[in-house]
């Protein structure tokens, strides 16, 4: 990960970035939806007089087909959003090397940030975030700080804290079985995902518009 020279992205390739990391977080946004109808469905049909689908003690009861039709839910889910991490991932890279070549200057982070800063705990608490405001002061020295970068953050860590987190260490069945308890937790979590999602294409439209902006002036030049 060499960080001496640095050219920016072409603006063609750049755009082609941008757009698919806005149909990326955009579709995430849609699954994330499906899932917190599938978690609605569940709540209303009730728990089943067997119990959850883990009874404990190693033994599972047979699935319902709301159950079985919310666990297909969840993996598309999951890798929707695999997928758009990817993609994102993807587009703030050019945007971080663009900001490095439109400013002259090195940025706070190094590139290894860019990948290890979602990862790492206590870091994922900010550091995404500061990747994103590095990029835009750099790109856009002088102007203000979309809204739309805090709105996503702040969201991101709400959905973080109720919803993702849970998903990292509860399997399917367990899920399922919280949908049948306290449906508004999983509820609040996911909305909060979905706006995030949305946020965050604001902030890659307008991260992307400055940078377009001048490399533009400077093609012209």
């Amino acid at each position: 990960m060499n960080d001496q020279k640095v050219q920016p992205s072409n603006s063609p390739s750049f755009q082609a970035s941008a757009r698919c990391a806005v149909a990326a977080l955009a579709l995430t946004g849609v699954a994330w939806l499906a899932r917190a109808a599938w978690e609605t469905r569940l709540a209303v049909a009730g728990q089943p007089a067997s119990g959850p689908p883990d009874q404990g003690g190693g033994e599972h009861r047979k699935l319902t087909s709301l159950e079985d039709g919310y666990h297909i839910v969840n993996t598309l889910g999951s890798a929707t959003a695999v997928l758009c991490a990817l993609v994102f991932l993807s587009w703030l890279w050019r945007a971080r090397d663009n900001a490095r070549a439109l400013s002259g200057e090195r940025p706070r982070y190094s590139a290894i940030w860019v990948y290890l800063g979602w990862i790492l705990p206590l870091a994922n608490l900010w550091v995404p975030r500061g990747l994103v405001v590095d990029i835009h002061r750099a790109s856009a020295p002088g102007r203000r700080l979309p809204r739309s970068v805090n709105w996503w953050w702040g969201l991101w860590l709400i959905g973080l804290a109720g919803g993702v987190g849970l998903m990292y260490t509860d399997d399917t069945d367990e899920i399922i079985a919280r949908a049948y308890t306290d449906v508004w937790m999983l509820l609040a979590a996911d909305a909060a995902i979905v706006g995030a999602a949305v946020a965050a294409v604001f902030v890659v439209r307008a991260v992307t518009a400055v940078q377009l902006e001048r490399l533009t002036g400077a093609g012209r030049a």
